[in-house]
C-alpha cells in the first residue's frame, strides 16, 4: 500500500456494511508525532479468533489474502477513557435448573470455564435478582404475609434450592467475584394492584403462560404500582435489608443493589413501575439509609428508556443524589447512556442486560450482540453484564419469551454447548483485566475496541462481518505492524508490553 494514501476504519452507518475504507489524512499529523517518539522494543503479540466454523481457535500466521485497512492506536493517556471493572452475566433460576441436567462433572466444567479466574471467560462481575424475575421457575418473593412491615416472615428458602447454590458454584472458582442485585417486583401485597405483574397475560396467551392479571388491573408507564405509603417504603427498605443480611449469612456478599428493574415497563412476568420522582423519595428517605447501614451501594436503575431526564430526576434530588454511586442501562436505555455520560463523567455507568434474542443463538445475533457491546464500552460503560448464563435449547422462560444464552443445554440428551454469544463475551473478558482503560480509536471504528492492560499490556479485539477478510496495517504507538482477520471473525490480538 502506498504509505502517502492511508486507510482508516471507519463508522458504518448499520452493522451490515461491516468494514469500509476511507481516506484517513487527518492521521498523518497524529502519526508523524508518534513515529518522532523514542523507540522502544518491538511489541510481540498474540492472536485468537472465533469464526461460525470455529471457535476459540489460536491463530499460527498473520497472512492471507484479504482487503487492506489501515488502523491507528495510542497508548498515551490522551487516549485513554473510562476503567474497565468487569464483565458478567446474571444469576437466574432458569439457569441452575439448566445446568442441573448435566452430569456433575460437565456442570462442575461449566461454571469453571466461565468463572476461574486465570481460565476461561473469568467472568467478575455479575447481576441476581432479588425476589422472581421472568427467568425464574415461576411467581416469589421473600415476603407474601400481607401487612407484615415488620419483615417476621422473610426467608431466602426458595434460593437456598436454585440461586444460593448457583453463585456458591461459580464463587468457588472465583471468591472475588462481585454481584449486584435488583428486583423485578417488590411482594405482591406491596402493590396497588396486589399482583406480581403488571400487564395480563388472558386467553391471547397459552394457557401455560397465563398470569391471572384482569385487565382492570394493569399497571401502566409513568404511574406508581408500589404503593407510595411511608410505611409500605420503610418496610421494602426492611425488605432489602433482610435481602443483603440473609445473603451475608449465606456468605455471599452483594456489593450494591439497584430499587427496580425496567422501572417504566408493565410487563407479564415480575414487575413494577414507578415514577422516576418516588425511586428518588425511596433512595433519599428510605433505601439509601438503610443500604449505607449495610455498608451497600445503591445505583440508579435499571433504565430502559432513552430518557435522560429520568436520570436527572434521581441523580439531582437533593435526598437521593448523595447516595447514587452508579447508573445501569439496558434495552432502549442506551439510548440515555451517551447524554448520561456527557453530564455525569465521573459517575460509574453499567450496561445491567444485554439485549436477549430469540433463543436461536445465531451468528448474526453475535454481531448484533457486538454492536451492542460497542456501544455501551464506547459511550462509557464500566461494567458489562450478559443475561441469561444457561438455558434449555430454545431458551424459553416460564411466561413464554424464547431467548439467548452463553451456555444451552439439551435436555434430552444431557449435553451442552457454548454458543456464538458466549465467544464474543470470552474475546473480551478473558484479556480485559480489571482497572484496564478503553482507548479512543482514531476514526471511531464501528468494528474495533481497543483496552489498555493494568500489566501494560494492550488488547485490540476486531470484529469481520461482511464476508471479506482483511489486511489490517496496524499502527500501534510508533510500531508498524501487519494483522491478518478471517472473513466472518471475531479476533482478539494482545501485545506484550
Amino acid at each position: 500500500m502506498d504509505r502517502n494514501t492511508l486507510y482508516n476504519m471507519t463508522s458504518p452507518s448499520s452493522c451490515r456494511h461491516g468494514w469500509s475504507l476511507k481516506p484517513a489524512g487527518i492521521l498523518l499529523g497524529v502519526l508523524a508525532c508518534t513515529l518522532m517518539a523514542s523507540c522502544s522494543r518491538q511489541r510481540t503479540f498474540t492472536h485468537v479468533y472465533t469464526t461460525p466454523e470455529e471457535s476459540w481457535v489460536q491463530a499460527r500466521n498473520e497472512s492471507g489474502d484479504g482487503e487492506p485497512v489501515t488502523l491507528s492506536l495510542h497508548t498515551t493517556p490522551a487516549y485513554r477513557a473510562q476503567e474497565i471493572e468487569g464483565f458478567g452475566a446474571c444469576f437466574n433460576e432458569l439457569g441452575w435448573t439448566s445446568l442441573s441436567l448435566l452430569s456433575e462433572t460437565d456442570r462442575d466444567e461449566v461454571i469453571r470455564e466461565l468463572f476461574h479466574p486465570t481460565d476461561g471467560a473469568r467472568l467478575s462481575v455479575c447481576r441476581m435478582p432479588v425476589g422472581a424475575n421472568d427467568f425464574s421457575r415461576d411467581w416469589y418473593s421473600y415476603n407474601e404475609t400481607p401487612g407484615d412491615f415488620a419483615m417476621r416472615h422473610f426467608s431466602i428458602d426458595n434460593d437456598r434450592e436454585t440461586l444460593i447454590p448457583f453463585i456458591k458454584a461459580a464463587r468457588h472458582y472465583c471468591p472475588d467475584l462481585k454481584l449486584w442485585a435488583s428486583p423485578w417486583s417488590p411482594p405482591s401485597w406491596m402493590k396497588t394492584n396486589g399482583h406480581y405483574a403488571a400487564a395480563s397475560a388472558g386467553e391471547d396467551h397459552d394457557e401455560k403462560y397465563r398470569n391471572g392479571l384482569p385487565k382492570e388491573k394493569e399497571g401502566h408507564e409513568g404511574t406508581d404500582m408500589m404503593i407510595q405509603e411511608p410505611r409500605y417504603l420503610k418496610a421494602y427498605a426492611l425488605y432489602f435489608q433482610k435481602f443483603i443480611r440473609s445473603y451475608a449469612d449465606e456468605g455471599i456478599p452483594i456489593f450494591a443493589v439497584m430499587p427496580q428493574n425496567e422501572f417504566n415497563s408493565a410487563q407479564i412476568f415480575p414487575s413494577c413501575c414507578w415514577t422516576a420522582r418516588s425511586l428518588a423519595t425511596f433512595i433519599g428517605q428510605y433505601l439509601g439509609p438503610a443500604m449505607m447501614q449495610e455498608g451497600v451501594s445503591v445505583m440508579m436503575g435499571t433504565m430502559e428508556r432513552a430518557n435522560t431526564a429520568l436520570v436527572d430526576t434521581v441523580l439531582s434530588g437533593s435526598q437521593s443524589a448523595p447516595y447514587i454511586t452508579g447508573v445501569g442501562f439496558q434495552w432502549a436505555g442506551k439510548g440515555a447512556i451517551e447524554e448520561t455520560h456527557r453530564r455525569y463523567p465521573g459517575m460509574k455507568l453499567l450496561q445491567t442486560e444485554q439485549e436477549c434474542g430469540d433463543g436461536r443463538n445465531t451468528w448474526a445475533g453475535m454481531v448484533y450482540a457486538w454492536h451492542l457491546m460497542h456501544h455501551y464500552l464506547s459511550h462509557g460503560v464500566s461494567i458489562y453484564d450478559y443475561w441469561n448464563i444457561s438455558l434449555e435449547e430454545g431458551g424459553i422462560s416460564r411466561w413464554g419469551w424464547a431467548q439467548n444464552s452463553l451456555v444451552v443445554v439439551n435436555p434430552k440428551e444431557k449435553t451442552y454447548r457454548y454458543t456464538y454469544e458466549y465467544y464474543l463475551l470470552k474475546h473480551f473478558s478473558h484479556y480485559i483485566q480489571r482497572g484496564a482503560s478503553l482507548l479512543r480509536l482514531p476514526g471511531k471504528p464501528a468494528n474495533a475496541l481497543a483496552f489498555l492492560n493494568p500489566d501494560g499490556t494492550v488488547v485490540l479485539i476486531c470484529i469481520e462481518t461482511t464476508g471479506k477478510a482483511r489486511n489490517i496495517t496496524l499502527y500501534l504507538d510508533e510500531q508498524k505492524m501487519t494483522l491478518h482477520a478471517k472473513a466472518n471473525s471475531i479476533n482478539t490480538w494482545v501485545f506484550n508490553k
